[in-house]
């Protein structure tokens, strides 16, 4: 029995550490009131200051050691995945308070942004309060590198910070920035920071307001995708900006910065430029971001109609596809198109879910099952295909990058793939089964939340009138797509709590 105390002791201590430093975040918004005139789109101060109150008395009141109590693996993943249940409903309140949406409502609203999915209930978004609006955005910002993350760059400095690091982040054999795990962090932290200063600055010369550009920097290179705006990045076209163009390009390098592994950045801005293709996940990368947007260019053009093929009409298309194909493959979910209007055919419909397993890099922002597990995967079937040739006792290693893959890597990276399948098909039942959508859409809605991509086939309206259990399968999607699953299931087994 002391044990089990000693182990909930221990979670407790770490959950109310996250509390504290979460509470001061939820007083950020405040600040717009400071640099923006009350239009009447401002929401109570209440919406914030509320729950920061709150996130500080629950820190208060659950931490008790002033020290950083030791973690072992399964703590250090219980802690992560109830550290992203808590603070998302803390999270939450602003939406709740601030809007009056429902409480469910609001933390599938939360979770979405934290976990950088991107997927919305909310519509009308011109009629929203300003600051709720850039709580949405801030959000997405702050979990795109990860709330451990950015717990563990600010403030942590205990013996269990690797454990706590490999809880949130991808469970895959990948290199730091330097040889110590803060450092590391602080120099990706970093880099997040003036990536974002960089997109910021570029999107105000290009004509948006400095509140626009600052949310959509914040969920272009978190690759979250909230907008302020219903149309998304479309907006700017619409509304007749004459840099529109130059904007969908800057929106599609931020959303590339934030698909690619942040290892590959600090080795590029150390002057080695060879770290954007010198990997076999790099590689495959540019392959499948160029053939996507070459295929989907194709389909549009296939069907459109237009017999002229202007260079404006192969511009326009090419930057369209672009833009879509970068979007979802970095699981951002900006639009310029609608990815489920007729400007996309059927072929273009289907390889977007494709585009929605795959997602981005490891180390990066994005979401997916990563780009460098498919190519572990596509090696490990072409292994299986030479044993049928070689014999079985031939000996074939899988070898990326110079590096032999050990069996316990490749039987962890079939078994998350396997999970995937199976909460793909789990949600995708569910969602048929308590809903009136039609097979293709009621599929595209798990694809969407356990990939972290936000757009998929179910509008924000039919979205927003899902039954509430199809809500919380999709909440339970988006957290395990995040959190690559692990840390999610472990909490439904008993052993856990013994």
């Amino acid at each position: 029995m002391l044990t089990r105390r000693r182990y909930f002791r221990s979670v407790l201590d770490y959950l109310g550490l996250l509390l504290w430093v979460f509470s001061p975040l939820l007083l950020v918004p405040l600040g717009l009131r400071a640099v923006v005139a009350d239009d009447g789109r401002l929401a109570a101060a209440r919406s914030f200051w509320l729950p920061a109150v709150l996130s500080a008395a629950l820190g208060f009141a659950l931490k008790r050691d002033c020290r950083f109590p030791a973690l072992d693996s399964r703590r250090a993943m219980v802690l992560c995945a109830l550290g992203w249940l808590v603070i998302s409903a803390v999270g939450a309140i602003p939406f709740w308070l601030g809007i009056g949406m429902g409480y469910l409502d609001a933390y599938f609203e939360t979770v979405s942004g934290f976990t950088t999915t991107g997927i919305t209930m909310l519509q009308g978004l011109d009629r929203i309060p300003i600051d709720i609006l850039f709580w949405r955005s801030l959000i997405q910002w702050l979990g795109g590198l990860g709330i451990l993350t950015f717990f563990l760059a600010i403030l942590y400095t205990g013996r269990s910070a690797h454990r706590l690091f490999g809880a949130e982040s991808h469970k895959v054999f990948s290199r730091r920035p330097a040889p110590g795990l803060l450092k590391s962090l602080r120099i990706l932290w970093l880099i997040y920071v003036a990536y974002s200063a960089l997109i910021a600055v570029a999107l105000v010369l290009e004509g948006m307001s400095v509140y626009d550009a600052a949310c959509h920097t914040m969920t272009a290179l978190s690759t979250g995708g909230y907008s302020p705006y219903d149309a998304s990045i479309a907006h700017y076209r619409q509304a007749g900006y004459s840099h529109y163009v130059l904007i969908e390009y800057t929106i599609i390098a931020g959303m590339l910065l934030g698909g690619i592994n942040f290892f590959a950045h600090y080795r590029v801005l150390r002057g080695d430029i060879r770290g954007l293709w010198d990997s076999l996940e790099m590689r495959l990368w540019w392959v499948i971001l160029a053939g996507a947007t070459l295929l989907v260019m194709i389909d549009h053009l296939r069907i459109s109609g237009d017999g002229t093929m202007d260079a404006v009409t192969l511009h326009e298309a090419f930057r369209t596809s672009l833009f879509q194909v970068s979007s979802i493959l970095t699981t951002t979910g900006f639009a310029t198109e609608d990815i489920a209007s007729s400007y996309f055919p059927a072929a273009s419909k289907q390889l977007f879910l494709v585009l929605m397993v795959i997602g981005g890099c490891v180390g990066s922002t994005g979401g997916g099952i990563k780009v460098l597990r498919i190519g572990v995967l596509l090696k490990m079937a072409g292994r299986q295909i030479r044993r049928l040739i070689h014999g079985p006792s031939a000996v074939l290693p899988v070898v990326v990058d110079g590096e032999v893959i050990d069996t316990e890597e490749l039987r962890r990276i079939s078994a998350l793939f396997f999970a995937w399948v199976g909460l793909l098909a789990f949600g995708g039942l569910v969602t048929a089964i308590l809903s009136k959508l039609d097979a293709f859409s009621a599929g595209s809605g798990m694809f969407s939340a356990l990939g972290n991509i936000g757009p998929c086939y179910i509008s924000v309206a039919e979205m927003a009138a899902l039954h509430p259990v199809v809500k919380i399968v999709y909440i339970f999607g988006m957290l395990a797509g995040r959190l690559e699953i692990l840390p999610v299931l472990l909490l439904f087994s008993r052993r856990t709590w013994k």
